[in-house]
């Protein structure tokens, strides 16, 4: 019998659900959770956290490793790529997620006959730019609560804004909604981010914001790469070119680099290099005026941009040219930027494994899962797992070094 007949597995994939399709196919053939570890690449700890929730796979790489070593038939998981192509399902939204009318019950209870000053709202912005950079070092996790009840307070100040100063305070609406949804997705809380990217995209247009329409919509766009939704990802990106004409150079840098990352994803080496040759001829130019750019967009420069096209070149297994330009991305990258060095140095030992430099993979590794666990941040950690079943999978005596590492912080 083909166990991929069997309903309950080809309901577990239809639904993403990686932790039941484990269980179910090991409840089928009888495999250990040891056994099957060997066939997707995976340890039996890592293995076992997923059948049990406590870790999710967001990792594309480990994706397709479990989709080739399981041969879970074209027809199942194509079929979920084409619906996570489409438009968006509707969310049944955590509390964490905005209220249906956020703004209308907000603004409503404000007292309208106060008034809102130029001056209040400049130091709003500051306030968010502060927040910002504290979360590139500290992470996600401690801001969530912080950020919500400083959104409470722009909005607040809604129902006394007159003419220009009530579109201030929605484009600062909307930049608080993109941070909300930047963290949440950081956190992997996929329903919240989306929600939170929705919401700053409607204020966005609202306020007249062309870079902030954009910007969320390459978000999204990096949201989809995140779950290995390369389709998808190239379709958003396309979307924040096309759909917010007049924005900057470096958020339409953004776009594209995004849009090479989704074809990478898929494959598409000719599409992703040509793109990337853009994005880099739009991030130059970008650089040369850094007082054009939006606030927010204050880390996008050529370092990020070379960053990125190591990303890219992880995707086409491209290992050396990945090794190359995390590695030179990392050596300009500031220390202040804790968070993305964990991910990025979690990336860099995943490319190392991919070339098969183990020693280096397993040292990188090593010197990153601290700050990977103290940023708290799963992407990281997704890839340093990976890392550690390549090794595993290559047969490297350093293997066991890192999967005892990670289980000492698991």
């Amino acid at each position: 019998m083909d166990v991929w007949s069997h309903p309950e597995l080809a309901a577990a994939v239809a639904a993403d659900d990686w932790g039941a399709v484990f269980r179910a196919y090991r409840k089928l053939t009888g495999l250990s959770q040891t056994k099957l570890g060997e066939r997707v690449g995976l340890v039996q700890p890592d293995v076992s956290d997923i059948e049990r929730g406590r870790r999710r796979v967001t990792s594309s790489e480990v994706r397709r490793r479990i989709v080739a070593g399981l041969r879970i038939p074209r027809d199942l998981h194509s079929a979920d790529r084409a619906r996570a192509a489409g438009p968006v399902p509707a969310l049944s939204l955590p509390d964490t997620a905005p209220d249906v009318d956020l703004l209308a019950r907000l603004t409503s209870a404000v007292d309208a006959s106060h008034r809102v000053d130029a001056a209040s709202l400049d130091w709003l912005d500051r306030l968010l730019a502060e927040h910002r950079r504290a979360e590139d070092f500290i992470g996600s996790r401690p801001l969530m609560d912080v950020m919500r009840r400083q959104l409470r307070t722009v909005m607040d100040l809604h129902g006394g804004a007159r003419g220009a100063l009530a579109d201030r305070v929605v484009r600062l609406a909307s930049e608080h909604a993109q941070f909300l949804a930047w963290m949440s997705s950081d956190q992997g809380d996929t329903a919240a981010a989306l929600a939170w990217y929705d919401r700053s995209h409607e204020w966005a247009l609202e306020a007249g914001d062309a870079n902030m329409a954009a910007t969320t919509l390459s978000m999204k766009a990096h949201m989809a790469w995140g779950a290995g939704r390369g389709t998808r990802c190239v379709r958003l990106a396309e979307a924040a070119r096309w759909s917010a004409p007049g924005t900057s150079l470096g958020v339409q840098g953004m776009a594209v680099q995004m849009a090479a990352r989704g074809h990478a994803l898929n494959g598409d080496a000719g599409a992703a290099r040509r793109l990337l040759d853009e994005a880099q001829t739009l991030i130059s130019r970008a650089s040369g005026h850094p007082e054009d750019e939006p606030v927010w967009m204050y880390f996008y420069d050529e370092t990020w941009f070379t960053l990125q096209h190591g990303m890219a070149a992880m995707h086409l297994r491209e290992w050396h040219e990945a090794v190359d330009h995390l590695t030179a991305g990392l050596g300009a990258l500031p220390d202040e930027y804790r968070r993305d060095r964990s991910w990025f140095r979690s990336c860099l030992a995943h490319a190392l494994a991919g070339a098969g430099e183990a020693a280096q993979a397993a040292s990188v590794a090593l010197a990153t899962i601290p700050d990977a666990d103290a940023v708290g941040r799963p992407h990281a950690w997704n890839e340093l797992h990976t890392t550690a079943a390549l090794l595993m999978r290559g047969g490297a005596r350093e293997a066991r070094d890192v999967v005892d590492a990670l289980g000492q912080y698991g």
